[in-house]
């Protein structure tokens, strides 16, 4: 079986509005607000593309794309 890992975090700041559920909804704490209220993403290394950020943002400012690692395990046949 493949995991899933972070190939990219795009945030479209021009659609983010800084009200911070993406934030909260983040269990690696990997988002936060800038100086100008807008999301950034400064923790990438500790995400693990659940995307729960992009599924609460009310905006869709947020798109996670997955990488899918092996795992080293054969498949069943």
């Amino acid at each position: 079986m493949a995991r899933a890992r972070l190939k990219e975090l795009c945030i479209n700041r021009q659609w983010c509005k800084g009200c911070g559920i993406c934030i909260a909804f983040c269990p690696k704490h990997v988002l936060e607000l800038d100086a100008s209220d807008k999301v950034i993403a400064v923790r990438t290394q500790d995400c693990t593309a659940c995307a729960m950020c992009a599924l609460r943002c009310p905006d869709m400012a947020i798109t996670v794309e997955k990488e899918e690692k092996k795992s080293g395990k054969r498949d069943p046949l």
